[in-house]
């Protein structure tokens, strides 16, 4: 798949730099110290995510590159988005369907301070024989030059990416009504954005829809949804409760698609960015649509659990963090009993 005009344009570059901003900010702005800390309090769930983030998604997104034959710069694509952390949009559908939102940024922090370290590493395992053949390519057209995985510039780009982050910490600390204003405008910011990308790009190149082989669209799609699937099963068969069940599933299957567009830009070069940037399009735009169904099903699902932890928590605050919730008999589903409010804290572990 060529393309013969540019994809993004000055002003489309300016307005994804104020977006990764923006969301990076917003994502700074909605941790505290507590929460780093409660990293290493709850491993167990964190160490789940750690797995899925960057042990089956980089291999899953290299699987369906090879499996569905994809041209190498769509494969270096969607390899780099299976090893991209998650972002503050999987902490707001976590929220939305009655998952463990404090797990959920517990594991967003976790996975963003090891990408440094995971990312290059992940790169250099799965991208060189696709490295490999753009090499080939630029060499048949008389080029002399290699094509090699920008490390370097990779980690540079999450270096600078990252800086929003602790300026949002810092707005935190010392403003915590705007860090609030910062954290409500990131997530919608970054669907807004999303969705005018893509209808620009079909206003102005309404051909590429059609022309994208329907083998990227599967790809692209189905990373995330076989994240969803994965995370779940996985902490599930782990005995992981269903309030961190589903925010394991969401966190998994959602990458920080702003971090991606920042990495492509800032780090690679015609002729692949193009290429490169119309996958990280996709894969956003599909993302937001399965997320929605996954986290209105997980919403259903969850509301007995959710209803029973919601009510430990008012008895906690009514009658103090050492009142025990006595329920009937049989009135607890058995995955329930030995945790029934599902929450975080101490307090809140409950028997029937």
């Amino acid at each position: 798949m060529e393309f013969n005009t540019q994809l993004l344009y000055a002003h489309d570059q300016a307005l994804l730099a104020i977006m990764i901003f923006v969301i990076m900010l917003g994502m700074g702005a909605s941790l505290t110290a507590d929460d780093f800390r409660a990293v290493f309090r709850k491993p167990r769930g964190v160490l789940i995510g750690f797995i899925s983030q960057f042990g089956f998604m980089p291999f899953i997104a290299f699987s369906l590159a090879t499996i569905l034959n994809f041209d190498p710069a769509f494969a270096i694509a969607l390899i780099l988005i299976g090893c991209l952390p998650g972002g503050t949009t999987s902490n707001m559908f976590a929220y939305f369907s009655r998952g463990s939102v404090a797990l959920s940024i517990s594991m967003t922090v976790a996975s963003t301070m090891l990408a440094l370290l995971m990312m290059p590493i992940l790169l250099q395992l799965y991208t060189g024989g696709f490295a490999a053949q753009i090499t080939a390519q630029m060499q048949l057209t008389g080029a002399e030059t290699e094509f090699v995985i920008p490390t370097m510039n990779i980690i540079s780009s999450l270096i600078l990416v990252f800086v929003p982050v602790a300026i949002g910490m810092f707005i935190r600390k010392k403003w915590p009504d705007w860090a609030k204003t910062a954290e409500d405008t990131a997530g919608f910011m970054g669907i807004i954005v999303i969705l005018y990308l893509i209808l620009t790009a079909f206003t102005r190149h309404g051909r590429l829809f059609l022309e994208t082989p329907i083998e990227i669209y599967i790809g692209a799609i189905g990373v995330g949804l076989i994240g969803f699937f994965f995370g779940y099963w996985v902490s599930r068969l782990l005995g992981v409760y269903p309030l961190f069940q589903r925010a394991i599933s969401l966190e998994t299957g959602i990458q920080n698609g702003p971090v991606a567009f920042a990495i492509i830009l800032l780090s690679f070069q015609e002729p692949v960015q193009s290429q490169m940037i119309w996958l990280a399009i996709l894969y956003s735009t599909f993302i937001v649509m399965t997320s929605s169904v996954i986290t209105l099903r997980f919403r259903k699902n969850g509301y007995r659990d959710w209803s029973i932890y919601r009510n430990t928590v008012i008895h906690n605050r009514l009658f103090g963090e050492d009142y025990v919730t006595n329920y009937p008999k049989g009135f607890l589903p058995a995955r329930l009993v030995s945790d029934p409010s599902q929450g975080n804290a101490p307090a809140q572990k409950r028997t029937s």
